[in-house]
């Protein structure tokens, strides 16, 4: 059906509405005027504010230690690194480093904006963050590692936190890049 509207529902709303029943099938009407009509809930996924522990935790361990006492972070380099050599950018520490202290900030900013003021509230701190982590994790593009290049570029970073950073030429031959001398 052309005009079937459908809604996905998270387990809370769910509950709410519809206690110690399956939520999946039943309908219900947005209050938004943009939404109008019935929608017919197809999916109810758990609720994920529990994660923030793990993920604060995470990015805190890895600025402090890098992937050393960070569980996300081993699997990272010993389970699937290896397995996707062919994807695999080396990157220097300083500006992964970098990136997970953003990783850091957002995810302790919504922690204390989750306790002090709601879910509701904190959840869109997070927005940033998971399209960071979209981009790096699909295209290969760290948005952290960008704004560090940046940062080094206008003179913020001194040169001598990241010495491997600046030289190009030489991180694009280990990656398999074709260098000429010519400018």
């Amino acid at each position: 059906h052309g005009d079937r509207r459908v809604v996905v529902v998270n387990a809370t709303l769910a509950e709410r509405f519809w206690p110690g029943q399956s939520a999946l099938g039943k309908r219900l009407r947005f209050a938004n005027p943009d939404r109008p009509g019935w929608y017919e809930v197809v999916a109810v996924v758990g609720d994920v504010r529990w994660m923030m522990v793990p993920l604060t935790y995470g990015f805190i361990a890895r600025v402090l230690t890098g992937p050393t006492l960070s569980p996300l972070g081993q699997f990272a380099t010993r389970v699937a690194a290896p397995r996707l050599s062919s994807w695999r950018r080396e990157v220097p520490g300083p500006p992964k480093r970098f990136a997970q202290g953003i990783g850091a900030v957002l995810t302790i900013a919504t922690s204390v904006v989750w306790l002090s003021a709601g879910w509701s509230v904190a959840r869109w701190i997070l927005v940033p963050l998971i399209g960071a982590a979209s981009l790096e994790g699909f295209f290969g593009y760290c948005v952290g590692c960008a704004i560090f290049g940046q940062l080094m570029r206008f003179g913020v970073v001194p040169p001598s936190i990241c010495a491997e950073c600046g030289d190009l030429r030489k991180r694009y031959a280990a990656a398999g890049f074709a260098v000429t001398d010519e400018s």
